[in-house]
C-alpha cells in the first residue's frame, strides 16, 4: 500500500528529519572512528616507549657486565614518569594492550588501567587490572582456565596461569583484597554485549607461574 502525502509542509519536515538523522549517524560514526584511531596511536606510541625503556635497561646491564663494575645498575622504576607500567598479553585469545597507572576515563579509553589500591604486577600480593569490555578487555569473553597471561613490565616479564573466572556484583570488592603469593586479577564489566551500563563485573583470577631455572 502506497502512502501519499499531499501536504507540502509535512513532506518538507520529513525530508529535514531524514537529513538530521543522517547527519547524526555520520557524526557518531566519525566520533567512533576518531576514538578507535586515537587509542590505536596511543597504544603504538606506548609500546614503542616500553621497548625503548627495556632496551635501555638491557644495555645498562650489559655495559656493567662488560666493564666488570661492582655496582649493580639501578633498578628501573616500577611506573614510568607518564604512568606506563607495561603490557598485558593473552596470546590464545588475541588480547594485547599496554597498561598504565590509574582507572580514570582518559586512561581506560587509551589503555588497560592498574587499580591503585592493589599491588603491581610482578610483586607479591594481588595485582588488579581493569579495562573496558567493549575495547581492550573484550577478548576476555573467551578466556578459559589455564590460559597463560604475560605481563611485560619495566622490570621484566611475568607469566600467570588463569585459575578461575566468575561474575560478581560491582560491590564485591573482596576480589581485590590482598592475598598470599602473586595473584593477578582482571576486572571488566559484564555481560560483554549488554547495551548501556553493565550490571555486573567479570573477574579473571590468575596465579604467577614460577620461573624455570636455566639448565646448566
Amino acid at each position: 500500500m502506497r502512502l501519499l502525502i499531499a501536504n507540502d509542509s509535512l513532506r518538507t519536515a520529513l525530508r529535514w528529519t531524514q537529513r538530521v538523522l543522517f547527519a547524526c549517524a555520520v557524526s557518531l560514526l566519525g566520533y567512533c572512528g576518531f576514538v578507535l584511531l586515537d587509542a590505536w596511536v596511543f597504544q603504538l606510541r606506548a609500546s614503542h616507549e616500553l621497548e625503548r625503556l627495556r632496551g635501555d635497561e638491557r644495555t645498562a646491564r650489559s655495559g656493567a657486565a662488560r666493564t666488570g663494575s661492582a655496582a649493580s645498575p639501578e633498578t628501573p622504576a616500577a611506573i614510568g614518569p607518564d604512568g606506563l607500567i607495561g603490557r598485558i598479553e593473552i596470546e590464545r585469545i588475541g588480547l594485547s594492550a599496554v597498561v598504565f597507572e590509574g582507572t580514570g576515563k582518559s586512561t581506560l579509553r587509551h589503555a588497560v588501567g592498574h587499580i591503585p589500591s592493589t599491588t603491581l604486577p610482578g610483586q607479591p600480593g594481588n595485582a588488579g587490572l581493569t579495562g573496558h569490555r567493549d575495547t581492550f578487555f573484550r577478548p576476555l569473553r573467551n578466556v578459559v582456565q589455564n590460559d597463560v597471561i604475560t605481563v611485560t613490565t619495566l622490570r621484566g616479564e611475568c607469566r600467570y596461569r588463569v585459575v578461575s573466572t566468575r561474575v560478581v556484583a560491582p560491590t564485591e570488592v573482596s576480589v581485590l583484597y590482598p592475598t598470599g603469593g602473586e595473584i593477578l586479577t582482571l576486572v571488566t564489566c559484564h555481560p560483554f554485549y549488554f547495551v548501556g551500563a553493565a550490571p555486573n563485573r567479570f573477574i579473571v583470577r590468575a596465579e604467577r607461574i614460577a620461573a624455570t631455572a636455566a639448565a646448566p
